[in-house]
């Protein structure tokens, strides 16, 4: 159960090595009136729990973590949706600075080779603390073209394309108006590793100051892979369990968004040509709701391999299996690892004409709000597999590598698709255990035992190419 905490509690949970205890009620709490509701709702043994009800699950927006997570008394048992300090990923500013701190590390460490495999950001600068840094940038390569991003929003919302330096000054005109103090309107981060050498002021010190809302500049990437002449980005799904030691699934599903318009660099003011999330998109006038923006990524991953062969498409899956993994740890030393947390993330990964990934952003809270019966599905799935992961009623024995459409791709180190001892030496045939893309049909044991009629899997229908051209 969860409750406030109080002197009488001498701490979270039960002696080392004692097994969870099955469980056939499960009191979950939500605020999210979506796909998860219906999934929740559904779910034998799990009942609702409203107001300030006990509760065993919860699936919490940040917002009640910032306020309630350190004075809420958890025990063994108990489950919430995000880690306490999530944002050191899912904050665009936050999750750069990690990624070249851990490039900086791997250098150091492991040598140039290594750190290379961090390469898959754009070149990317916080605003305005870093501006005059963009300057010198922006004055190497005249005439590209740039992307401002708030740090802290989605949905799109606050997105624009600049080449001159005329618009980024504008834009630095206007913080100068709010008081340039460089406070963010967001909670103190929390100092758990010196070496993350982020900055935190106290809450008296933000409180006498007016806060302004930090951006990135970031290199836009103008040479994007198009379908149909469209602009697209991956939505991927990580379910991270643990973090130390660090324990990832990869879902076998996800989808690509797409533009309404045909990708265009002579109209950088147009967000129905640059921006592809779905919140952007259905506004267009020529948006169809039915037929929505997407492809399941089992049709994605199809059209690439007849496009341009199995090896190919595998070499580009690995760089994005590479990009999960680095990311997270990344932040490893840095998100503070309760054994009550769990995330469910929503990586964006943009493909550019060479074929190769780049990581855009990580969401801490993606959307669950279908915008199709399609995604309706996709979704539903999604989270059935992320609970059955979760395993509130104790039904795992542990020892598992795939439970529905997830994939654990690493265990403390990577997993192997093939059983026995991993080899991620590279002296063997190790191939890691992720199938991103991939049919996730199965009739296992596991499958049949554990989610017994919790419904069918797989994507569903997709478009034919010739639907977005």
């Amino acid at each position: 159960m969860s409750r406030q905490k109080n002197q009488s509690n001498k701490g979270h949970g039960v002696s080392k090595g004692k097994e969870r205890e099955p469980r056939t009620l499960i009191r979950f709490k939500t605020a999210l009136m979506n796909t998860l509701m219906d999934v929740l709702r559904h779910r034998p043994g799990w009942v609702e729990v409203k107001d300030e009800g006990e509760w065993d699950f919860y699936w919490c927006d940040v917002s009640w973590l910032r306020e309630n997570f350190d004075h809420t008394y958890m025990d063994e048992h108990v489950r919430i949706s995000h880690f306490r300090n999530h944002y050191e990923l899912t904050r665009k500013n936050y999750m750069v600075k990690n990624l070249k701190r851990f490039r900086k590390q791997l250098e150091r460490e492991a040598g140039k080779v290594e750190a290379a495999k961090c390469d898959f950001f754009p070149k990317t600068f916080e605003m305005p603390c870093e501006y005059h840094l963009f300057v010198e940038e922006f004055r190497k390569n005249p005439g590209i073209t740039w992307i401002m991003k708030p740090v802290a929003r989605s949905q799109g919302k606050g997105i624009f394309l600049f080449r001159r330096l005329k618009d980024i000054m504008d834009w630095r005109k206007g913080t100068v108006g709010k008081k340039l103090t460089i406070v963010e309107a967001q909670p103190a981060r929390t100092n758990v590793n010196p070496s993350a050498s982020h900055d935190t002021k106290s809450s008296d010190d933000q409180k006498e100051e007016i806060p302004v809302e930090n951006y990135v500049a970031q290199r836009y990437v103008e040479n994007p892979y198009l379908i149909g002449g469209r602009k697209f980005d991956l939505r991927v799904y990580v379910l991270v369990m643990s973090y130390i030691p660090l324990r990832a699934w990869l879902y076998r599903d996800g989808f690509a968004r797409f533009s309404n318009t045909r990708f265009t660099l002579s109209s950088i003011d147009d967000h129905y040509v640059h921006l592809t999330n779905v919140a952007v998109q259905k506004t267009s006038p020529d948006y169809h709701p039915k037929k929505g923006c997407k492809w399941m990524l089992q049709r994605f991953r199809q059209y690439l391999a007849s496009k341009h062969g199995p090896e190919a498409v595998e070499t580009l899956f690995s760089d994005m299996d590479n990009i999960f993994i680095k990311s997270l740890q990344s932040v490893q030393k840095v998100i503070i690892s309760d054994k009550h947390c769990f995330e469910l993330y929503g990586y964006d990964i943009l493909i550019d004409q060479d074929l190769k990934p780049w990581l855009l952003e990580v969401n801490a809270s993606p959307s669950l709000t279908a915008s199709s019966q399609e995604d309706y599905e996709l979704k539903t799935c999604l989270l059935e597999d992320t609970l059955h992961v979760v395993d509130m009623e104790a039904r795992l024995t542990g020892k598992e590598k795939r439970i529905g459409g997830f994939d654990l791709m690493w265990n403390d180190g990577p997993v192997s698709r093939e059983e026995g001892p991993s080899d991620p030496s590279g002296m063997g045939n190790f191939v890691t255990n992720t199938h991103l893309g991939m049919p996730s049909q199965t009739d296992s044991e596991w499958d049949r035992n554990i989610i017994g009629s919790a419904g069918g899997r797989g994507g569903g229908a997709a478009w034919d190419s010739s639907e977005i051209m």
